[in-house]
């Protein structure tokens, strides 16, 4: 009995390239360290995550980013009506994970811009492919530092929003200086926001949303928005996230807090 032989190559059939070491993960993306060293080193209140990125996230990284995002290198001053292509309000978003509640809250809300910024590149190749199949003009995506991004790229009362949904609280006290919700923190987005403009925070880690409170009440740039004080319950606007189900499926209590710029005299 013959044995078939193996099919011999044929000259189509071409191994996948293999990327080079230092080689850009995505030549027409965003770069692995947008800002590199121009900047003195930080207590960093984010952990870069490396998961894989799906044939979607990689080309809409490749087909949009040049469109709609943004490297936070610190090298230039951001024009941020001619970044999103019209005088409408912006709100910054710290940390938007893979993206679906940004989409949800852009699509309700097309007059609002939404800068949404992640060190996360399958979030960031999700989030562009959501903006792109639901015809979403009024998100752009950033990539970096949003300390860089407050301090460098953005001027005063350029933001009409803040957003920080579910940052990492950093559990262990050893950490708790990479908690982004601190005084300095909000002193530097004080000088970004317009007075009358909005931060919200919501966070499932109760001892971190306490910290919150209390940072936040005792800052004199911020005023509750609560009558009395204290958390605000979930408003309609921000979407319950998946992450946010399975922290309530696990007995997780989750606090939304909103406070209200407002103008101090002396202040900047």
């Amino acid at each position: 009995m013959n044995t078939p032989e193996a099919p011999h190559p044929t000259p189509d059939a071409v191994a996948p390239r293999v990327r080079v070491k230092g080689e850009p993960r995505f030549p027409d993306g965003p770069k692995a360290d947008p800002a590199g060293s121009h900047f003195e080193r930080r207590i960093r209140s984010f952990q870069p995550r490396r998961s894989r990125v799906t044939s979607g996230q990689a080309d809409a990284l490749q087909r949009l980013w040049s469109k709609w995002g943004l490297d936070v290198d610190g090298s230039r001053v951001l024009d941020l009506a001619e970044f999103f292509g019209n005088d409408n309000p912006v709100v910054l978003e710290i940390g938007f994970g893979m993206g679906e509640a940004t989409a949800r809250m852009a699509a309700v809300d097309p007059d609002t811009n939404i800068l949404a910024v992640d060190v996360h590149t399958p979030g960031q190749g999700n989030l562009l492919n959501l903006a792109d199949q639901s015809g979403i003009g009024n998100v752009r995506v950033a990539n970096g530092d949003a300390i860089i991004l407050l301090r460098e790229m953005l001027t005063p009362d350029s933001l009409d929003g803040l957003r920080v949904f579910f940052p990492d609280p950093w559990p262990k006290k050893r950490h708790h200086k990479r908690r982004l919700i601190q005084p300095a923190f909000l002193t530097l987005a004080a000088t970004r926001l317009k007075p009358g403009a909005i931060v919200h925070c919501a966070t499932d880690w109760e001892p971190y949303a306490e910290v919150m409170l209390e940072v936040l009440t005792a800052h004199p740039a911020f005023a509750n928005t609560r009558p009395g004080g204290g958390f605000a319950p979930r408003p309609g606007f921000r979407p319950r996230t998946r992450f946010e189900g399975q922290g309530l499926e696990k007995g997780h209590v989750v606090n939304d807090l909103l406070f209200r710029r407002v103008s101090h005299e002396g202040q900047p």
